[in-house]
């Protein structure tokens, strides 16, 4: 009589590998350092973009969100960490604070600072928010990164250097407008009477007389 297999109940083996769950979730601003090491003198080149968050603004101008943002870094493996040097490429829109036209610019900012080993004599006499850390066998460059570019973003942009911004009266930009631009100022004194004759009320307190033109 053949052997009958044995009956197998509960359902099936789901383990996964231990190297998955260990790993943190992928995130283009977390540097992997296994490959570059702890020995020191060893570099990395690292030349990626990557898509920006949606915080690196002031009031007028900042990052769109998921922008593309290219890292152009040298990560080096020294005694009390990792040291980033390198650049990034950042496209920022905003508004002109003269005369509120759109503004679209790439910034290329510098990019230097050390990352210190947990345990290091770095990490272990510095506060809390004088110097960045590893975790572990990772680099978050976000934060870095974030603060380099808010640092560096105008507080009152312009859309060029000799913007003159918007006539106070008719609120066009005075850069569209002839040189000879001005309004007619009303006196409110009379513009009522003015009004009734169908006569210009001037500034000089006449009705009828014309008015003196107010230049911008």
């Amino acid at each position: 009589m053949p052997a009958t297999q044995p009956h197998r109940t509960g359902a099936p083996s789901s383990r996964p590998m231990a190297s998955q769950a260990r790993r943190p979730a992928a995130d283009p601003w977390n540097l992997d350092l296994r490959e570059l090491g702890r020995r020191a003198g060893s570099m990395q080149e690292i030349d990626r973009t990557v898509p920006a968050p949606g915080d690196w603004r002031v009031e007028l101008i900042g990052v769109p969100e998921k922008a593309d943002v290219h890292l152009r870094l040298r990560l080096e493996s020294v005694m009390e960490g990792v040291l980033v040097t390198g650049s990034m490429d950042v496209p920022v829109v905003g508004s002109c604070a003269r005369c509120l036209e759109p503004i679209e610019d790439t910034l290329g900012l510098a990019v230097q600072e050390l990352y210190a080993y947990e345990g290091s004599t770095t990490e272990a006499t510095s506060e809390e928010d004088e110097v960045r850390r590893i975790d572990g066998d990772f680099l978050d460059l976000e934060p870095l990164a974030r603060d380099t570019v808010v640092l560096n973003l105008p507080l009152a942009p312009v859309c060029t250097e000799d913007c003159a911004g918007l006539c106070v009266d008719c609120g066009e930009r005075l850069n569209d407008l002839p040189a000879d631009h001005s309004h007619e100022i009303v006196d409110a004194r009379w513009a009522g009477l003015a009004a009734k004759f169908g006569t210009t009320a001037s500034s000089s307190g006449t009705p009828g007389e014309p008015t003196t033109p107010e230049e911008n």
